[in-house]
């Protein structure tokens, strides 16, 4: 979107619009979550942002120059360190928030942030990174089937049933992906604007020289992420791995390697970006909301072997700027793996520099600005957006920018 027209736009909006509340869920790190923040912050360089928790400092520089209040559970001992640990509080803590003199309130959520309670005449805009996954469908892999998923039930019943009944306090839905937005169709039963989050294209980009001898992986160490699968297949065909990241799960994962696997830990930047763009490919073997791991990669001009289920499938193009595998097993891995190597095209760097370049910033900040303005400025409190048209995506595995699916 033009600067000018930009501009325009929130000029009309403050004119609408007294006072702009911006919610996250925590603010203890500057992740993919964070980024997106930071540009919608970047709309709305007078609102006022509210947060379960923060850590000073440890956000980007925008996003510090904005007042930010954190709930009452961040003066709680230990929550710094041990904040997951306060789940069960998370639904009081971020209704605890008085956001009656704000009329318009825009969350960025991934865990309860959407749950605000807005002003009777106020407008909710909720950008939805994923749905409460933990207390959905991924509730075995965080809690397991033993005593400690046992324990869990009561306290996930609650959960889902606060979830939903939060939802209807948002009166408009934007999905970081279409793989989110069935979801929140299926539990919420709400549409939902689909806008896929942006890659840093200055920060990756492609290096020179040849590739190395090793394949990547780049992901924290949580169960949902399968890295194991990208150990046990690299293994078995005798090709090295670097997996870079750190986690709760180190430990087993370690376990499972062999001498062909290395562990780095996180990277600076640049290490990061030269690691990228040294990688015959990136191994991305988990079922991802959205996943920006394999737009780095692919900035970098790297093409991503991907699980083909989730977010991955909007980004990666078979045959082009990568493959896939069908089943979450080290077998089906390896069959995408030997099956890449025999079929890599020549072409594979540049065209996953082109893919990347169409999740760019600028693309990113001109789709969320029409999904969130137009219909402000159109329509009244409770104004819509599911007829909002978007020019259709490049060629991918989906192609989908708008999700009406009430």
């Amino acid at each position: 979107m033009p600067i000018n027209q930009r501009e325009e736009w929130i000029a009309a909006l403050k004119g609408r619009y007294r006072r702009v509340a911006l919610v996250h869920d925590w603010l203890n790190g500057f992740r993919g979550g964070e980024r997106v923040l930071e540009a919608i912050a970047g709309l709305f360089p007078d609102a006022d942002i509210f947060t379960l928790f923060h850590q000073p400092g440890s956000t980007g520089p925008l996003l510090e120059k904005h007042p930010i209040r954190a709930s009452w559970l961040n003066r709680v001992p230990l929550t710094s360190r041990y904040y997951r640990y306060f789940l069960p509080l998370f639904p009081m803590a971020i209704e605890s928030f008085e956001l009656d003199d704000y009329d318009f309130i825009l969350s960025s959520s991934h865990c309860v942030a959407k749950g605000i309670i807005p002003a009777p005449f106020g407008r909710h805009v909720s950008y939805c990174h994923t749905t409460m996954r933990y207390a959905w469908d991924q509730r075995r892999l965080y809690f397991g089937k033993g005593i400690k998923g046992a324990l869990a039930v009561p306290f996930l019943h609650y959960l889902r049933t606060w979830d939903v009944a939060s939802s209807a306090r948002v009166d408009t839905f934007i999905a970081n992906s279409g793989f989110v937005a069935e979801r929140i169709h299926k539990y919420y039963r709400r549409s939902a604007r689909v806008v896929w989050p942006f890659v840093d294209l200055e920060k990756f980009r492609p290096i020179a020289g040849d590739r190395g001898n090793y394949y990547l992986v780049v992901s924290a160490f949580v169960p949902y992420k399968r890295i194991e699968l990208a150990i046990a297949a690299c293994e078995r065909l005798g090709r090295n791995l670097i997996v870079v990241g750190e986690g709760p799960g180190e430990r087993r994962l370690r376990r499972l390697a062999g001498s062909s696997v290395r562990f780095t830990g996180p990277l600076p930047a640049d290490e990061l970006r030269e690691t990228y763009g040294g990688a015959q490919a990136l191994l991305f073997p988990g079922e991802e909301d959205f996943g920006i791991v394999p737009l780095e990669a692919m900035a970098c001009g790297t093409p991503v072997i991907a699980y083909g289920r989730g977010g991955a499938t909007e980004t990666v193009v078979e045959g082009a700027t990568g493959t896939f595998f069908n089943e979450p097993t080290a077998e089906s891995l390896i069959d995408a793996i030997v099956r890449w190597e025999s079929l890599a095209p020549h072409h594979a760097a540049a065209a996953c520099r082109e893919r990347a370049e169409q999740f760019s910033r600028a693309v990113f900040e001109e789709r969320l600005s029409n999904a969130i303005l137009e219909p402000v400025l159109k329509g009244g409190p409770s104004a819509g957006i599911s007829n909002l048209s978007a020019a259709a995506p490049p060629q991918g595995r989906i192609g989908i920018l708008d999700w009406d699916l009430d």
